[in-house]
């Protein structure tokens, strides 16, 4: 019986828990069975999960025409030992054809499947002889008609962003959600840097954030440093949300400062934008609520240090009964996650349009709640990991067109404080400035800006 290797094994168990739906990549490649495998094997079960869900699409359009009946529905696990072959084929230059081809077979059988296994075996040398090993760069560059990457996405999804955005940068963001996302750390006190250096992790600074740095080699979670939650690892987006409601605590007329004595993360976990909070506001009194008792347990976990001023409270956003109570509020809200496929493919094979206005209308709720629990003149930075409007502007119009006591405000003066203050880079908060909207929201695009895909508006409650 030909070996399987672990990694192969991993993955092809992963891919078939996300498939079912009750999983996320993200949860089972840092579960116990991927932690134990050699750096080897680990790495080689993440590239091969992540690459198949990215591509997943195009790879399914690569398979079909193989078979001998095109429409037929394979099993699951036959699928997946197709797609994880047939990637690898394409994909990974360092596997050797007969590996790829063989170890798909073999999972096939060990899956209970042996009567398929033969047009597996089929399939894949065919994919392989007609193929080759296609560079993945020449299937994101292509110049000439619907590129790969574009392929690989929903076409519902593609049609949305080129209506929104117009084709190049539609193009743009499916690059970047075939494109494994740069990771970002940012450090608790500076001494941890040259900590990570000793570790043989090689850092440079951040494009947008003077406080974070970009991983350029060397693994950070396999560091005393990240175990013991003194390097974070957060993309650069999201570290900004942190840092422009920090921001709306400092300067709310002009040149007054006005000290924030309470604030509220309605939807704290995992907790990254919490720790901002924490740490830019050292007087405040922070309340991080978490509908999931699982995830409070981990917020509370991660915000151990901080418990003297951080309460972590089990409670769902939308119903919060606190009224004028806070200071500000950070309102990073459950969303679709359409800013974020690069770092979870998952999501384009399970998000469905009708999905959007089920979302919408949480999101709308939430930021409801939020803004009542702020005092008069308190403000309220509402955001999301989405591209689609339904989730970003359409939300924040009907709250304002139903609430008269609040009003946007422009994150321009809030990026010009940032600047100033030395927090973000001058190139960076160019950059950024260019990414406001004509009312003064902030929209990140994946592959314009060096991050995953974020919306962030500035409202404050006036009575």
């Amino acid at each position: 019986m030909p070996r399987i290797s672990p990694a192969r094994q991993a993955a092809f168990r992963i891919l078939l828990a996300v498939g079912r739906g009750n999983a996320h990549c993200d949860d089972l490649l840092r579960a116990d069975e991927v932690s134990a495998l050699g750096v080897a094997d680990r790495n080689l079960a993440t590239a091969l999960v992540l690459g198949v869900l990215r591509w997943q699409i195009w790879l399914d359009a690569q398979i079909r025409p193989l078979l001998k009946r095109p429409n037929a529905k394979l099993d699951p696990e036959v699928i997946a030992a197709l797609r994880l072959g047939v990637f690898q084929l394409q994909f990974l230059d360092r596997i050797p054809a007969h590996a790829a081809i063989d170890e798909s077979v073999e999972l096939t059988k060990q899956a209970g499947h042996r009567f398929a296994a033969g047009m597996v075996n089929a399939v894949l040398r065919t994919a392989g002889a007609a193929h080759g090993a296609a560079a993945q760069s020449r299937l994101l560059d292509e110049g000439s008609g619907e590129s790969a990457a574009v392929q690989a996405h929903p076409a519902w999804l593609v049609e949305r962003w080129t209506s929104a955005y117009g084709p190049e940068t539609m193009q743009a963001i499916c690059r970047h959600g075939q494109s494994q996302p740069r990771m970002t750390v940012r450090f608790q006190d500076a001494a941890v840097q040259e900590e990570l250096r000793k570790a043989g992790i090689e850092l440079e600074c951040g494009e947008l954030l003077t406080a974070a740095r970009a991983v350029v080699s060397g693994d950070v979670t396999a560091t005393a440093a990240f175990r013991e939650g003194r390097a974070r690892v957060q993309d650069e987006g999201s570290q900004l949300i942190g840092e422009l409601a920090s921001c709306a605590t400092l300067v709310q007329n002009q040149e007054k400062v006005q000290i924030q004595e309470k604030i509220l993360d309605a939807c704290a976990a995992p907790g990254g934008k919490t720790l901002i909070l924490a740490e830019r506001n050292p007087t405040a009194q922070i309340v991080a609520c978490e509908s999931s008792p699982r995830r409070l347990a981990d917020l509370r976990k991660r915000l151990a240090a901080y418990a003297d001023r951080v309460e972590c409270r089990l409670a769902d956003a939308a119903d919060l009964e606190e009224d004028s109570a806070f200071d500000l509020a950070l309102v990073d809200v459950p969303c679709s996650g359409t800013g974020t496929l690069g770092r979870n493919p998952e999501i384009r094979h399970r998000l469905r349009l009708e999905d959007l206005p089920r979302l919408a209308e949480r999101q709308h709720a939430i930021l409801g709640a939020s803004l009542c629990a702020v005092r008069a003149g308190g403000r309220v930075v509402y955001s999301t990991c989405s591209l689609e409007p339904e989730e970003n502007e359409q939300v924040v119009a009907t709250v304002l067109a139903e609430n008269p006591k609040v009003r946007q405000i422009s994150l321009a003066a809030d990026l010009e404080t940032l600047e100033r203050t030395g927090i973000l880079q001058p190139e960076g908060a160019k950059r950024l400035r260019e990414c406001l909207t004509r009312e003064g929201a902030l929209h990140l695009l994946p592959g314009v800006v060096p991050s995953d895909g974020f919306f962030v508006a500035l409202i404050e409650r006036s009575a």
